[in-house]
Formats: C-alpha cells, structure tokens, sequence
C-alpha cells in the first residue's frame, strides 16, 4: 500500500526522524492559511503517488502566502505527468504546503528488502536528489549499503559508518545516526516493504532533515496496522485494482490486449510469460486464487471485461482446491449474465476437468477449449489479434 509523501513524513515524525514544518491542504484558502502559519518562503508540493513531480512541474516556491494562493491553484486539479505516471497522468487532489530550507548537501537514505539475502537493507549515498536507480547504474561506489540482521536491527556503528561514508560533518554526525536509526525503527515497525528518504538534506546550520519521504506498506500486513488502512487513496490506484480487491482478487493492469484469469500467482506469471512467447501482450495479471468461488469468478470476468483494451480472454487453471466444474460454472453464468462477446479460450487441469470441459460444451457458448498451455497462448494471441 502506497501512501503520500506528508503521510509518510507524519509517521516518521513520530519516531523521531527530523521533517520540515508544513500541513497538507486540499483547497487554495487552506494552502494560503498553512502559508501564513509557516511565514514567508513556502514550497507547494503536489501530492500523488508517483516521484518526478518536481519535473513535471508539481513542485514550486512561493514567496508569501499570496505566491502560494496562486501556485496552488495552478497545481490543485493539474493532471501531472511524470516518468512513473505514465503518459495518463494523475490529477492533483492534494497539496503538502512546507518551510523553505536553507540546503548546503542533498543525500539519500533508504531500506528495503535484499531478495537475494533474505535481509533488509540500509541503502544511504552522497548523491541524494537523483533517481538512485541512476546513482545505482552509473556511480555505484556512491550507493553505501549496510545488512540489517533480523532481530537485531540497524547497529549504530553501522548508521556511523554509513553517515561519515556520506561526508555528513562531524558535528552533525550524531544527529544524523539518530534520524537513521530512528528510519530503520519505523520500518520495521510499520512492516514496511520500502522506505526513503530522497533527498536527505543537511543545512546550512548543521541540521538534517527528510526533505522529501516515501513510505510503502506490505499489505499482507495490514491486519495488524488497522489504524494504518484510512492513509490509503483509492483515488490514486488503478479502479479495476481497487474492484478486484473488494473480492479477494489480485488484479494488476497491464499495456496488451489478452485477458489472463489464472489461480495462483506462479501460475499467472508463466502465462503471461507464454503469451509474449507466443507473440501476443497480456492486458492484466489476475489471480483468483486457489479457492474461489463461482461468484468469483464471475466477478473476475467482469473486472477482466470493464478493460476495453481486452480483445479475448484466457482461463489458465490448475484445479485443486478450486476444481474445474466449479471454474466451469462460473465462466458459463458469467457468459451468460454479462454478455460476453468477446473470445474465451480455456486451459484447465485437475480436479473433475472432465465434468468441467463437459459443463463448457453443454453451455451453448462458442469457448475454445485448449489443450495445454502452448496451444492456449497461440489461440488466444490469434483470437485477439
């Protein structure tokens, strides 16, 4: 679960990591109140969940609250592109108004999870401000990582090495090993699966601040975040994503034309993978899940058909706990409740796939039964285009 950036920087504040001065605000008089309340010299940040905005001209200076009255209706209802939008875009709905800071050196601080250790990760570089992917693949000896051993966290040698490894001032060393550490408490805590801080900033008098903050959570965890779940903005996710998880469906859009409903995550991996081996594109990744209902099925087909790029559709499952003949029935009511017009095409294995294949041809729909998955992929890829 993707949160915002005053969000973010609300949570951290609370664990001790130093934050500008600034509140949220959703109108242009409360942005221009938030500005006289901090005094002359503000930044007007649009808040969306994507990072770029800077550059897509979603955060700007204001001199006094009457700058900042402007600007902020400039920005409030924007549709703002950046690199992680996509040409679509996101509407603005929400603005973070903040301090001016007097900054001397933008640095970077982030964890996340090491996948090839099994370990968190306490990323920090001297070159903050930028893409740390860029920083990654150009001036690696710039990246500074420390391993976050389970059940210990982040020693305080380690945010000191990685703190004078940053060319952070002695005298403001100290101050900054505090602000690491206190990162790495709320991580853990929030059962985060990323936090950053880009850039963090030390001023002109020494101190250092998370001037910007990106936080996001592991949603299998948020059964024990309950008060965590009112950050999320519906408005900023994917709707069919937001439908599909009404359900219990994992639903991800893609950019092609081939509709995937699969039962388990490896499977929809290795179906969207024969797809493009087939020369076709899949158009989402959804996961009904092992034991679903024929009510969920059905509700996936109609999550799959609301995406108008979706030119024909493949029913790639396993059965198990879901078996067959339940798949079966669902897919038929589905036809037959929403219409379909365009192309199914059906792989199933296991449990009763005879009486579901036999359910399928006493439907009196037109579904292309495949046998296997190569032979599924080159059909549907046909079919849609």
């Amino acid at each position: 679960m993707k949160i915002h950036e005053y969000q973010a920087k609300a949570l951290l504040a609370k664990y001790g990591v130093p934050v500008p001065r600034g509140e949220v605000a959703y109108t242009p008089d409360e942005a221009v109140a938030v500005a006289k309340k901090l005094g002359d010299g503000v930044v007007v940040k649009a808040q969306i969940h994507a990072g770029g905005r800077g550059k897509g001209g979603g955060v700007k200076l204001a001199k006094d609250a009457t700058e900042a009255e402007t600007i902020s209706k400039q920005i409030l209802g924007m549709t703002l592109v950046t690199h992680q939008t996509g040409p679509e875009g996101r509407v603005v709905q929400r603005l973070l108004v903040e301090e001016t800071l007097p900054i001397e050196r933008e640095l970077y601080l982030g964890i996340t999870l090491d996948r090839a250790k099994g370990k968190n990760v306490f990323m920090a570089s001297s070159a903050g401000g930028m893409d740390i992917e860029e920083v990654a693949a150009k001036t690696p000896e710039l990246l500074l990582k420390e391993t976050i051993e389970p059940g210990i966290g982040l020693m305080g040698w380690q945010a000191r090495k990685l703190a004078f490894g940053m060319g952070i001032p002695a005298a403001s060393v100290n101050e900054a090993v505090a602000a690491m550490m206190a990162l790495a408490r709320a991580y853990e805590d929030l059962d985060a699966s990323l936090a950053e801080i880009n850039p963090f900033i030390l001023t002109t008098d020494g101190r250092v601040l998370a001037l910007d903050a990106k936080i996001n959570l592991d949603d299998n965890a948020m059964y024990r975040h309950k008060d965590l779940l009112e950050l999320r903005d519906l408005n900023e996710e994917d709707p069919l994503e937001v439908e599909a998880s009404k359900f219990g469906l994992n639903y991800i859009k893609l950019d092609g034309n081939v509709g995937c409903m699969v039962n388990g995550a490896g499977l929809a991996m290795a179906t969207m993978d024969i797809i493009k081996y087939a020369g076709g594109m899949p158009a989402n990744f959804l996961d009904v899940g092992g034991g679903a209902s024929a009510e969920q099925v059905k509700n996936a087909f109609r999550i799959l058909l609301s995406d108008s790029s979706v030119k024909a559709v493949l029913i790639n499952i396993f059965g198990g706990i879901l078996r067959c003949d339940t798949l079966a029935n669902g897919v038929v009511a589905a036809a037959r409740d929403l219409n379909i017009q365009i192309p199914i095409v059906i792989r199933m294995e296991g449990t009763n796939v005879e009486q579901g294949r036999q359910i399928l041809k006493d439907s009196g729909f037109n579904f292309t039964v495949a046998d296997g998955m190569k032979d599924a992929a080159q059909k549907v890829v046909g079919l849609a285009q």
